[in-house]
């Protein structure tokens, strides 16, 4: 998948997969990572999601990174701020409180970049990728992120024949192949929530399941 096609996306605002309002289940689950006020989280393929600000306002620094720059501009603007912006590294960086969001590609992120995280919230980002591109977004978060650091994670789950994605679907099983010895991992919900969205049954599916994850980074990866 190109990097062109996000951008369309953005452009035409054919963005089906950003959610008005915070997430159901960040808000239900969030408490078993016992993440501190202080700890910093971070949001792979961020959008403009409104998730963000309810982690800020929990008390977390919020590291996004975002390859739309149309997407960076809307979430400020819709906010209300003027972030300040600065270049750092391959990244553009907006930045406005204890949210900072890095505009570029996902896999240009190094360990400095990852160094503070203890957390991860990840909704929309393993399910906007290709099969052939899951398992190197996983090894390369894996690579990246600090010792300890844990995952809230967000997929959905149909039969991957009935309908084109993205979303993809990425089921329990997968998870635990693409995370593998490297993470404990907890099963935390599995909800069918077809009737709740009408326009995945209009696109052919019969059924379709949320699963939410916690997965604890156990150690840090060789290099």
């Amino acid at each position: 998948m190109k990097k062109e096609f996000w951008f369309e996306r953005w452009k035409k605002q054919e963005i089906g997969f950003h959610q008005a309002d915070i997430n159901p289940y960040l808000h239900q689950f969030w408490h078993e990572l016992k993440c501190a006020p202080g700890d910093q989280v971070f949001v792979p393929l961020c959008g403009k999601s409104q998730d963000m600000v309810w982690l800020q306002q929990q008390g977390h620094p919020v590291l996004g990174v975002e390859l739309s720059p149309t997407a960076v501009e809307a979430f400020f603007k819709e906010n209300g701020t003027v972030p300040q912006r600065h270049k750092q590294g391959a990244f553009d960086v907006s930045e406005s409180g204890s949210i900072r969001i890095l505009c570029g590609d996902f896999f240009d992120l190094e360990r400095e970049d990852l160094q503070a995280v203890k957390a991860v919230y990840d909704r929309a980002a393993l399910i906007a990728l290709p099969p052939e591109m899951r398992k190197r977004y996983v090894s390369h978060l894996m690579r990246a992120l600090p010792a300890g650091a844990q995952v809230l994670l967000i997929t959905i789950e149909y039969p991957q024949e009935q309908m084109e994605g993205p979303p993809f679907s990425v089921s329990a099983e997968e998870v635990k192949s693409l995370y593998g010895a490297q993470v404990e991992i907890r099963l935390l919900e599995r909800s069918g929530v077809l009737a709740e969205n009408p326009r995945f049954k209009e696109r052919g599916l019969n059924h379709l399941h949320e699963n939410v994850f916690l997965i604890k980074r156990i150690s840090a990866a060789e290099s």
